[in-house]
């Protein structure tokens, strides 16, 4: 009778739908690497499913995109910078941090270690390359006045997304823009070793590098939550066990496993938010207050407004 009553009650398990799972899309900033470690081991490792999430993972054909389409309500999250938020908001998008990916900048101005530049004022009549227009002539700007050098004495080009080869080149004498766990390292494959002066050191506050932003109109607040929960045990992991998290992060894709990636895995790892809802509400509050001191925005804009902690939300989002 045990053994019939056993079996009745597996049948009875297995015949009970699976719980269903919350949806949620995410696009990248860009295509995968270690910078988006913490939501790749998370599904790799199951948490997004204990936290009863089916998350789409998707990568944008233009990096432009992603707070777009996180605004238009076509996606549920993106993965955005701090600095773009602002100028996203003060361009009309209706979007929010709701999490943090990475909690501390990793841009940089760089330049060749055996070069001339030993100090930012060493610019002074040279020529600097940005990536992206907007917040980069910001941040080099208030870098070279924290320094006592005018913008206009320095020659600034857009150089695009080719910014180790313009830098190795001589095409300029510094970058604004490089990611200081890619570029350097980049830079060291090619035998070159470059110096990496750092913008919150150099009058520009501190900031979120990588954020998590969504619609307050269309997000589901619980649902992010639940997300934000899955990474924060992934990033745990991550601080834990590193390299038993690379090796995991590496074996989902071939194109991961390469030197360039090992090596800023190592730069990496240790900048992820271990509490990724957790907000600075003073740290939006100053970089605001920042762009608007550069005259890059009229400014004004709430921490409300730029910002969320969803876990403080009770179904109601402002």
């Amino acid at each position: 009778m045990h053994r019939l009553l056993s079996t009745v009650a597996l049948c009875a398990t297995l015949a009970t739908p699976a719980a269903a799972q919350d949806r949620l899309t995410l696009m990248l900033d860009w295509f995968v690497n270690p910078d988006h470690a913490p939501i790749i081991l998370a599904q790799e490792l199951g948490y997004f499913t204990e936290a009863g999430l089916e998350v789409e993972i998707v990568t944008p054909s233009d990096p432009n995109a992603p707070p777009r389409m996180a605004a238009a309500g076509r996606v549920d999250l993106a993965v955005s910078y701090q600095p773009q938020l602002h100028l996203s908001r003060h361009a009309g998008l209706d979007l929010r941090r709701v999490g943090t990916l990475i909690s501390s900048p990793l841009t940089c101005l760089v330049v060749l270690a055996d070069g001339p530049v030993r100090s930012v004022d060493d610019l002074r009549g040279g020529k600097v390359g940005f990536a992206v227009a907007g917040v980069q002539e910001v941040m080099l700007d208030a870098m070279l006045a924290h320094n006592g050098v005018a913008p206009e004495e320095v020659e600034q080009i857009n150089i695009g997304w080719s910014i180790s080869p313009a830098l190795m080149s001589g095409q300029v004498d510094g970058v604004i823009g490089a990611f200081r766990n890619f570029e350097l390292n980049q830079l060291a494959l090619e035998g070159i070793e470059g110096r990496c002066f750092y913008p919150e050191a150099e009058g520009v506050p501190a900031y979120d590098e990588l954020i998590y932003v969504a619609s307050p109109a269309d997000m589901d607040a619980g649902a992010i939550a639940r997300f934000l929960d899955a990474t924060e045990r992934a990033a745990g992991y991550i601080l834990n066990q590193p390299d038993a998290a690379w090796d995991t992060f590496a074996a989902t894709a071939s194109e991961l496993q390469t030197e360039l990636n090992a090596r800023a895995w190592g730069d990496t790892w240790p900048r992820f938010a271990t509490r990724p809802a957790a907000l600075d509400a003073g740290r939006y509050a100053r970089f605001e207050a920042f762009l608007a001191a550069r005259g890059a925005t009229p400014g004004g804009l709430g921490v409300g407004e730029l910002a969320l902690d969803v876990t403080a939300l009770d179904g109601a989002v402002p």
